[in-house]
Parts: C-alpha cells; sequence; structure tokens
C-alpha cells in the first residue's frame, strides 16, 4: 500500500529532513539512502523502521543541509607552505613567477587539506530519533487514510455483489419451468412417442433440476461474502486471505453461471464477474 511521510528538524545548524515512502510489496524491501555522518546508526534506523512496517517496498531518506556550521575540512597551513616554497624555488630557478592557478592547485596536493572527524552526538541522535518516529507515525496515518477508503469500496462491491445474488431469486421458478418445457419439447419430437414413460420423464426431469439446481451455490456464495467483511474488521495483514476468499467467491459465481441456462441469470452473473474482478485489483493494493 502507498504511503508517505516527511519530518523536519534542526539541530546545532543543520537542517534535518527524514523522508518514509512506501508502495505494495508482498514482503519488506527496505531502502536505505542516509549521510554517511550517520551510518553507524543504519542497523538501529533499519530496526526502527522494520519494526513499524511489515511490508511493502520501503524508501528512507534523510537530508542534512549545512545552516549555521563550521566547514569541516581545512587547510594545512603548515604542509601548504611548504608546497608553495618548493614550487617558488623551482618558479625562481626557471626565472618564472607563481601564479594564482598554481596556488589553487597546491590544495589538491596530499595531505594538504584535512577533515576533522566527529563522532555523533547523544542528544543529536535523539533529535534525529524523534523526527524517524514522526515521519514513519504520518506515513502510517496515510497509509490508514488510503486503507480506510479501499475497506470502504470493497465493502461497497460486496453489497453489490450480494444485492446481485439476491436478484436471482425471482427468476428461478421461471428458469426452472424453462428447463422444463424444453424437456418436454425435446420428447415430444421422439420418433416414437408411444414409448415415452412418464415417470421415467419425472425421474429424468428431477435429476437436471437437482444437477442445474443453484442454491448451493447461492448460500455458499453468501456465506463467502460474509466471511470477506469478517476477515477485513479483523485487521493485520490479511492481504493473502482476502485474495483466497475472493477465489472462493469467483468459483462461486462461476459454476452460477455454467449452471444457470438463463439469459437474465446470466447478466448477473457476468455483472457480478465485474465487481469481482475489480475486488481483486483492489487488493492487490493490500498484499
Amino acid at each position: 500500500m502507498t504511503g508517505f511521510g516527511r519530518s523536519l528538524g534542526e539541530y546545532n545548524g543543520k537542517r534535518i529532513t527524514i523522508e518514509v515512502k512506501t508502495l505494495n510489496s508482498k514482503s519488506l524491501d527496505l531502502n536505505l539512502r542516509i549521510p554517511s555522518y550517520y551510518r553507524e546508526k543504519e542497523s538501529d534506523i533499519r530496526s526502527m523502521v522494520s519494526e513499524k512496517m511489515i511490508r511493502g517496498k520501503v524508501d528512507f531518506q534523510m537530508y542534512v543541509e549545512l545552516t549555521a556550521c563550521e566547514p569541516k575540512t581545512n587547510i594545512n597551513q603548515n604542509i601548504f607552505a611548504s608546497y608553495y616554497k618548493q614550487l617558488e624555488e623551482i618558479y625562481t630557478s626557471l626565472n618564472k613567477t607563481i601564479g594564482e592557478e598554481t596556488m589553487a592547485s597546491i590544495t589538491r596536493f596530499p595531505d594538504v587539506m584535512e577533515t576533522r572527524h566527529e563522532e555523533l552526538e547523544a542528544d543529536e541522535w535523539v533529535v534525529i530519533k524523534d523526527l524517524i518516529e514522526e515521519s514513519i507515525t504520518n506515513c502510517l496515518q496515510f497509509r490508514a487514510t488510503e486503507g480506510l477508503s479501499l475497506r470502504n469500496d470493497l465493502v461497497q462491491k460486496i453489497d453489490t455483489i450480494n444485492e446481485l445474488k439476491e436478484q436471482i431469486l425471482p427468476l428461478e421458478p421461471q428458469r426452472k419451468e424453462t428447463i422444463k418445457a424444453r424437456i418436454q419439447k425435446s420428447i415430444a419430437e421422439l420418433e416414437e412417442p408411444e414409448k415415452f414413460d412418464p415417470n421415467r420423464f419425472e425421474q429424468e426431469l428431477i435429476y437436471y433440476i437437482e444437477k442445474l439446481d443453484i442454491n448451493e451455490e447461492r448460500v455458499r456464495l453468501e456465506q463467502h461474502l460474509k466471511y470477506f467483511i469478517e476477515t477485513m474488521n479483523l485487521g493485520g495483514a490479511i492481504g493473502r486471505k482476502l485474495g483466497f476468499i475472493t477465489q472462493e467467491i469467483g468459483r462461486e459465481i462461476n459454476t452460477l453461471g455454467s449452471k444457470a441456462n438463463h439469459s437474465e441469470i446470466q447478466k448477473l452473473v457476468i455483472l457480478m464477474k465485474d465487481e469481482l474482478e475489480q475486488m481483486k485489483e483492489q487488493i492487490l493494493n493490500i498484499l
């Protein structure tokens, strides 16, 4: 499920921004992008994120902008002066003068530029932890809002399928009469109608009616629809379970269509299939 959370903070002249973005995935796929200065805390950050994010492709990004800090890289003046003195002697022997470009190039000589190594302060880590918690919370709230919208849509589609199922019931007597008339017509067209056995006809008729009876499918479909709603109310990681239930719903709808032998019922079945396919697409966002 998609989600986004952001938090902003400042510490000792640093502006810190943390963003958490999520996309749908069956397992947790965590990608961290943090400044090298904070690499020592990568394991802690991973633990904090994975504790709250069970599934999904998660992109965690930390940006740090210096606003009022002293530069961490300084020029070693002694080494610079030593290089300059050597170059001056060489240029003097060649009757030339050291130019600005040569002066600037000295900064690229070995050991001229030195970077101070600083350890992450405990107070700064406390600030960063709070920002991480805030961004994760914001992301989860985003996902909860999207999840509620998704749940309402699924409930609506379940209700629609249930309503379509109920529209089949008034058509059932007409369907049975149509089947009975079709069988009687077939018997009437037999070459030897005198061999017609009414008892045998009734037995065959009962057999076909039972074979084409869709009451069991209607009952099972209703049970699956109720179970789908009950499962959604459980909360938690239910995406896969909902996927399995939709498979069972689809099986009953398909059986209704194959046994219907009635144009109006088959139209209702097509409408139910359409709603079900939309449900399957939505459930892919929950897995």
